[in-house]
């Protein structure tokens, strides 16, 4: 049994005591953010940013119906993104790809930061291999529900226990084509340890991916039950990759944040798909090393926005 020192605040939407540095940490929100996952996570030397890396694009330039797509500017992304990151206190790893065209955006991508909560789709994933959602007992559903709308870490740990733990959520992993992500055995204090689990962004939009994708291992219903609840995120959880939507789009998110105790820092993630004019934008974006929860949600949101301009333009 693996034994990390840590505090780990779960979130819940019952109604409870939050403390004061707590309350602290949390962003001037569009509306209340919910009590934060605290916990410590082993040293490791920060990276430095590396240059930004993308893989070889040939030309593209393809029609879907009237539209003419152009090559996305991965050198120009990356200067932006240079410029941006350089400024911040943050390692920061993303990546964006049009599903309906393949286009892709890589930024970092060798980058392996840890999940937080965004672990929660995963397990979810991993449950609907074993059970199609229409088969799963009333209080499992209730859980799900919880633990992708609410991201109550209590019901996470009756779910990890379901799928089988580490091992099988990394198998899971394995079924979806996960290459880097693998499961963390062993309690994390009163919380198993699937929120320190370390991901590539490859990985998250391969996930992503499978949520749309007739493809998929899970059969439609079961994805269209994922991308409900991840659409059905409640107010103060809802931030991330949808600051790039347009409007009439749909979002589906799934965020993560967590603070080192060692460090003091918080790691914050947003994977998710942003649907809308017959494209499916998945999105990931991971960054560890900022000073507060809010700075945090600020450098994935700005990461979001200079790559997406790029990708589309919102209609007037």
């Amino acid at each position: 049994m693996v034994i990390v020192l840590a505090l780990i605040l779960p979130l819940v939407s019952a109604p409870r005591r939050v403390p004061a540095e707590i309350q602290a940490a949390l962003p001037a929100p569009r509306s209340s953010l919910a009590p934060i996952v605290r916990q410590a996570l082993p040293d490791r030397t920060r990276t430095q940013p590396e240059t930004a890396r993308q893989a070889p694009l040939g030309k593209i330039e393809q029609s879907l119906g009237t539209e003419l797509l152009a090559e996305i500017p991965a050198k120009e992304i990356g200067k932006r993104l240079d410029r941006y990151v350089a400024g911040r206190s943050a390692t920061v790893t993303a990546m964006v790809k049009d599903l309906a065209t393949g286009r892709l955006y890589r930024y970092h991508p060798g980058e392996r930061l840890i999940t937080a909560s965004s672990a929660k789709v995963q397990i979810l994933m991993a449950l609907l291999l074993k059970t199609p959602w229409k088969k799963l007992p009333a209080d499992v559903r209730h859980d799900a529900e919880m633990m992708i709308r609410y991201s109550d870490n209590h019901a996470a740990d009756r779910l990890w226990l379901r799928v089988g733990g580490a091992a099988g959520f990394t198998k899971a992993g394995r079924t979806f084509g996960l290459k880097h992500t693998q499961g963390v055995p062993g309690d994390c204090v009163d919380l198993y340890c699937w929120g320190i689990t370390r991901t590539s962004v490859d990985d998250q939009i391969r996930l992503m991916q499978a949520l749309v994708s007739g493809k998929s291992p899970l059969k439609t219903k079961d994805r269209d039950q994922v991308l409900k609840l991840m659409g059905e995120v409640i107010d103060g959880q809802n931030w991330g990759i949808g600051v790039a939507a347009c409007e009439g789009d749909r979002v589906a998110v799934k965020n993560g944040w967590l603070k080192r105790v060692s460090t003091k820092l918080w790691a914050t993630i947003s994977v998710g798909l942003i649907r809308g004019d017959g494209h499916d934008y998945a999105i990931a974006v991971l960054t560890e090393g900022s000073p507060e929860v809010g700075y945090g949600i600020a450098t994935v949101e700005g990461v979001t926005k200079r790559i997406m301009q790029s990708f589309r333009k919102c209609r007037d």
